[in-house]
Formats: structure tokens, sequence, C-alpha cells
């Protein structure tokens, strides 16, 4: 199944992707639930009920092309953030392999859907790429052993890192955090894929593509820490809730990681990322 946000003409409602339609579920049928985190914490016979209205032929359809796209997840508690997940990142960056995930976190109010514009602050002159996959949490949980982790995954999104990088890395301390979440540094979307439609997300081709030149290109099996090992991790320090989200690392071929020459966003920029199971995130980019 393939959730989604839709912002109607009542504000956000939750919906599922049927081929190339949206369909709008509380529009559909009024009494399911209007967010997707309300789906991620009552699975079951809840998601039997929404796949089942959404192929209702009285269905709320909305085409692909004119539905007006939110992050997937609107709400979520948490959004943490893997740090130098990839081998060949960290070498890029000058850093040794990390022993243990290296993680930071942004806020809810750097979220962006599909579509929207990634908005570059006038108090950074140095805005990077990162084309990450996002785990996002369908359960309860703390102390979760890697072995039983995946139970506590309710699917993967696309996700893009956006990174002010004089701001994490210039500044006294390197601000790591604030230079991670201005407003709109972590688009995700356009969909979540439940987990069932993923077989395997550590076997899956990942990109990102700027003005329609690729910039990055890996796959995710070069994870240095999986899925499992994140949760069994970061689970030790905090309970995980569903609807959390969980950025999982960038592949190498960042803007700052060119040389002489680095990559930074810039107004009119058009940044794709590509996961292969899950879709393609577009954003322009605008200056503030």
């Amino acid at each position: 199944m393939k959730f989604a946000t839709i912002l109607s003409p009542a504000g956000p409602h939750a919906a599922i992707r049927v081929g190339n339609d949206y369909i709008d579920l509380v529009a559909s049928d009024p009494t399911l639930p209007t967010t997707v985190k309300e789906y991620l914490e009552q699975p079951g016979e809840l998601w039997h009920r929404a796949e089942t209205v959404a192929h209702r032929h009285d269905a709320v359809k909305i085409s692909a092309a004119q539905a007006h796209l939110l992050a997937p997840v609107i709400n979520p508690q948490k959004i943490i953030c893997v740090g130098l997940n990839y081998k060949d990142h960290a070498a890029e960056s000058n850093l040794p392999i990390p022993r243990e995930p290296v993680l930071f976190s942004k806020f809810p109010s750097s979220l962006l859907g599909h579509g929207q514009a990634i908005v570059l602050p006038k108090v950074s002159s140095k805005v990077d790429y990162e084309a990450e996959l996002v785990i996002v949490v369908g359960k309860k949980g703390k102390n979760v052993a890697a072995e039983r982790a995946m139970d506590y995954v309710a699917g993967f999104m696309v996700g893009h890192d956006v990174s002010a990088r004089d701001w994490q890395l210039e500044k006294d301390g390197k601000q790591w955090m604030a230079g991670k979440t201005f407003d709109t540094f972590a688009p995700c979307g356009p969909v979540l894929v439940t987990k069932d439609e993923v077989p395997n997300p550590h076997a899956l081709a990942i990109r990102l593509t700027l003005n329609g030149k690729v910039m990055q290109n890996s796959n995710t099996n070069q994870m240095i820490f999986q899925t499992p090992e994140i949760i069994a991790y970061i689970s030790q320090i905090f309970t995980l809730e569903p609807g959390d989200l969980i950025f999982t690392g960038t592949p190498p071929g960042v803007g700052m990681a060119h040389k002489p020459n680095p990559v930074w966003l810039k107004g009119g920029d058009v940044a794709e990322v590509e996961i292969e199971k899950l879709g393609t995130l577009s954003n322009p980019v605008v200056a503030e």
C-alpha cells in the first residue's frame, strides 16, 4: 500500500495511491481517520478498510498530476537522522568511518512534500543536497532487539536531507542540528510505501539529480548501519512512536565534495531523489 497526504479543500487528508490517482480516504468515507499517522497507530483492520474504500467505484479520486502533496506523515513526534552512513560519503567528508551511528535531529517544521519548494535561507550561502532512504516507524518500542526491529517498521519513503554546510560545519562546536533543520530542509515522499512492498530495503538503487544531471548514484546496500541496527541503537536512547521518521544517511556525491568548486543549491534549481520501488521526490529550489 502507498499512503500519502494530500491538501484537500478541507485541509490535509490521508490518501492512498492507486494507479495514477490518489484516493482521498476521509472524503470517500468520513468515518476513516484524517492523518496517515492514525493509520500507522492502528494497523490491521483499519488498513483493510482503507484499501477497500480505495477500490470502491465511488471513491473520491484526484489525479496524480493534480494532487497537492504534503509530506506523507505531516505530524511525526520525532525526525531522527543518521550521518555518515555510507563509507564513501564518510571518506569524501574526510571523516573516519563511524563505529556507531552518528545521530542528529530535525524538527517537524522542516518537513516538505513532493513538488513543494526548498527555500534557501538568507543566512546561508552553502546549502547542499543529500538523497536518503527514510524509515517510517509503525510500532511503539524501547530497547528493541535488532532481530525484532523490522516488526517496528511501517514502511519506507524517499527523503532529501537538505543541509546548510556553513551552519553545520563552520559554526563554533559544529552545529549539526542547526544546519540540518531550517524550514523546508526535510522533503520526503511522494508516498509512504508499506514494508510488504519493499522486501529488501537494503538493495535499492538510490540517486539524486540536480537540473537533470546525476549527482549521486548508489545503492542502499552500501549503508554501514542498516535498519535493524539503527532501530536497535536509537531505541536504547528514546522510545520510538508510530509515525517517527528516520533518515538513514546519504551516499557519496554531495555538493560540498566537488573539488575545486563545490556545488551549492541555488534559486531555480530542481532537485530530484529517486529510490527504486519508492518513487521520485522532486522539489524546486527558491531563494528566500
